[in-house]
This record gives structure tokens, C-alpha cells and sequence, in this order.
């Protein structure tokens, strides 16, 4: 049986673990946010770029070329930051899940 010293300690500790995980997931959302904004930037301006070079293209031959470069480089560019963001997914779904654990690998109280 399970006493109310007990009980309100364990409530106390699943209380603080929640709080510790929804940290690591506000703070994991904000970084999260902030690359995809950073990403968008400079898209954005690679992309108006490439667009100014176009315009200055004076062969049809070197208008191609602007424009292979440019989606050779955002494709490149998307990969990165593919990659980026799941490793970055993977280390907020750990941040937040390690306080969890560590309460749930406590011996229960009887």
C-alpha cells in the first residue's frame, strides 16, 4: 500500500520530470524553428540569386548553366538540410524523453 508521503513524493518527481521534458521540447521547437528560418533566408536568397543572373545572361548556353548550377546547389542544399533537421529531431526527442526515463527506471514505491 502506498502512503501519502509516498504518493505525494512520487507525484512530486512525475510533476518535475514533466516539466524538465516539456523544456527540452520548448527549447528543441524554438532551435527547430530557428533553422527552418534560417534555411528559408537562404533559399530565398540564393534563389534571387541566380534569378539576377539569369537576367544578365547573355546566351541562352549560359542561362542553362545559371540554372543547372542553381538547382544542382538548392538540391544539395535540401539534402543538408534534411539531414540536418532529423538529427536535430532525434537529439529534442531524446532531450525530452530523458527525463521520463529516468523517473521510470526509479524503483516504485510500495
Amino acid at each position: 500500500m502506498v502512503n501519502l508521503d509516498s504518493f505525494t513524493k512520487l507525484s512530486r518527481e512525475g510533476a518535475d520530470a514533466a516539466l524538465k521534458s516539456f523544456t527540452a521540447l520548448s527549447t528543441g521547437a524554438q532551435a527547430v524553428t530557428s533553422e527552418s528560418v534560417d534555411y528559408v533566408k537562404r533559399s530565398f536568397e540564393a534563389g534571387q540569386k541566380a534569378s539576377e543572373q539569369l537576367l544578365g545572361a547573355k546566351t541562352l548556353d549560359v542561362a542553362m548553366q545559371i540554372q543547372g548550377d542553381y538547382l544542382r546547389s538548392s538540391y544539395e542544399g535540401l539534402v543538408a538540410q534534411t539531414a540536418k533537421m532529423g538529427q536535430l529531431a532525434v537529439s529534442v526527442a531524446k532531450d525530452a524523453a530523458a527525463p521520463l526515463e529516468t523517473l521510470m527506471a526509479k524503483p516504485t514505491v510500495s
